[in-house]
């Protein structure tokens, strides 16, 4: 498992589109900066004109075509350098997707980022802005949702393989079998994708190396001025926690407000965050079997870890027909994480178990497809090309092969069910073979001077422990919301406990006290 922002537009359209209305600018774009300090030599860019217009030219993938077509959506492109030192030369670009506030009383932008890394904030945004138009979030702040540089509508994009060899990488489950021959089969396969990165990607190892959240922090603050907002408000899930203190250290005199749900935690290494990832997956398979032998017909009798796995280590041998695809052991593993990060999948994980029990594999295939966005014709995102390659941009790559075993028996302890019963792997992966030195080592932020953050925590978060947010609000010099539940991230999710905290934060700066809890 180690292998884991119109005033000079003076008008705004709105079309009539097939009973939906989609928000459209006027012939103007819209300039609103440079707003706040503006660093030597770019002035261009924190001052540059928006284009707003409809978002669906935008869209990568079927999916993003249905979520940017919903109402009151606009969308445009940020310039910013490829290489900050080197303001003069290439540019890339930026998506952006907003939803207006909807109130008289507006404060300024909200930006949004999910996480992954490698995941759509365009997409996150659209997501959020019906649910959130009349909210007070909503009424007070223009919801603004970005693809990093890389990533979905951003260009050029991260592109490291094909759809079919995506297909082909997942139904091969050589990584699990930890023979001398593996290890250098997996080696191999893991070389060929970080040279297939920089040779399929626009600009090569140039935009590899300028890729990381060293650079994506210094674009948000391009974004910042751009979008009219002398200082930042941000909400930033999982690793866009990452991002937010990131930002917070880089441009201290830029922060207005920080809202941190789902930390990684600032210190630790890339094999430390994944074994404490692997335990939290363990804990939600404890929940999720917990529930699931609560029902008359729940696959997992008995103990529930040795059931899955006599469920799904049958399938490193012999996977399990889906159509014209095959169900592996890792896209059963990857589906059933998928489903773990909220309970209110557990329904959809039960099923797929129970089907695999009859020989059938469907649902777990749709939940790893999901996890991988593989839409229903068979195009992904390229959200995994991504991750890998900001990954191993943003931490020192893992060389030592003892470390790597060490994990992955760690791993197999904290998370038994997601343990394949084969001999530890000292395969290294890409990070290892990338052609570009990283660019960030993990430490604890220096955020003197910057406003408390509001860091939300989930008790039973499966992918990003509670005491990782109860490390960074310390750290941020901030304050800690616990949610008691079991899902990965929660505000502006609906629940109304977490989402008026977050809206006070947000609104008058108002922090909950000490050691408040939302259930």
């Amino acid at each position: 498992m180690l292998s884991v922002e119109r005033y000079l537009a003076l008008a705004t359209c709105v079309l009539a589109l097939g009973g939906l209305t989609t928000a459209c600018s006027s012939d103007q774009p819209e300039q609103k900066g440079p707003v706040g300090p503006v660093p030597q030599g770019l002035d261009r860019f924190y001052g540059q004109a928006l284009d707003w217009g409809e978002c669906e030219p935008y869209a990568t993938s079927g999916t993003a075509r249905s979520a940017f077509g919903a109402e009151g959506l606009e969308c445009a492109r940020l310039s910013v350098p490829l290489d900050y030192t080197e303001p003069d030369g290439t540019t890339i670009s930026l998506g952006l997707l907003r939803h207006e506030a909807t109130g008289d009383d507006r404060i300024g932008s909200l930006l949004v980022n999910p996480g992954g890394p490698g995941a759509s904030g365009m997409m996150s945004a659209a997501s959020m802005a019906g649910p959130t138009a009349d909210t007070e979030i909503g009424q007070r702040f223009d919801l603004v949702g970005f693809d990093p540089r890389g990533i979905g509508a951003s260009e050029p994009a991260i592109e490291c393989l094909t759809d079919e060899e995506r297909d082909a990488d997942r139904a091969d489950d050589i990584e699990y079998d930890g023979s001398s021959r593996s290890v250098q089969a997996v080696e191999q396969q893991q070389r060929e994708f970080a040279a297939k990165c920089a040779q399929r990607t626009e600009h090569g190892k140039d935009m590899l190396a300028h890729l990381g959240t060293r650079e994506v922090v210094q674009d948000m603050d391009v974004l910042r001025s751009v979008l009219g907002d002398r200082k930042l408000n941000y909400l930033g899930y999982s690793y866009g926690t990452r991002i937010g203190y990131t930002y917070a250290e880089r441009f201290p005199g830029n922060v207005r407000s920080l809202v941190l749900d789902g930390a990684l935690d600032p210190e630790q290494d890339t094999v430390e965050s994944l074994v404490s990832q692997g335990e939290g997956f363990g804990a939600s398979f404890e929940e999720f079997a917990t529930w699931c032998q609560e029902q008359s017909d729940c696959p997992l009798s008995g103990n529930p870890t040795t059931a899955y796995q006599d469920l799904v280590r049958p399938l490193l041998d012999d996977p399990v027909d889906v159509g014209d695809r095959v169900l592996s052991y890792d896209d059963a593993t990857t589906g059933t994480v998928q489903a773990l990060y909220s309970e209110r999948m557990w329904p959809q994980l039960k099923t797929g178990l129970t089907e695999l029990s009859q020989g059938t594999g469907s649902t777990l295939m749709a939940l790893a497809d999901m996890y991988n966005q593989r839409d229903s014709s068979g195009g992904y995102a390229n959200t995994q090309d991504a991750f890998v390659a900001i990954r191993c941009i943003d931490d020192p790559p893992v060389e030592d092969k003892t470390k790597i075993r060490r994990a992955q028996r760690r791993y197999a302890e904290v998370a038994p069910f997601l343990d394949p019963g084969t001999r530890p792997s000292a395969a290294r992966d890409a990070c290892a073979f990338w052609p570009v030195e990283h660019t960030s080592e993990p430490h604890l932020p220096d955020v003197d001077g910057v406003p408390p953050a509001l860091v939300v925590s989930t008790t039973n978060d499966p992918a990003t422990p509670y005491q990782a947010g109860v490390q960074l609000a310390e750290a941020m010099n901030g304050r800690l919301l616990t949610f008691e539940g079991d899902q990965h991230t929660v505000f502006l999710q609906g629940n109304q406990c977490v989402d008026q905290v977050g809206a006070r934060y947000l609104i008058d700066g108002t922090l909950p006290q000490e050691g408040k809890r939302c259930t």
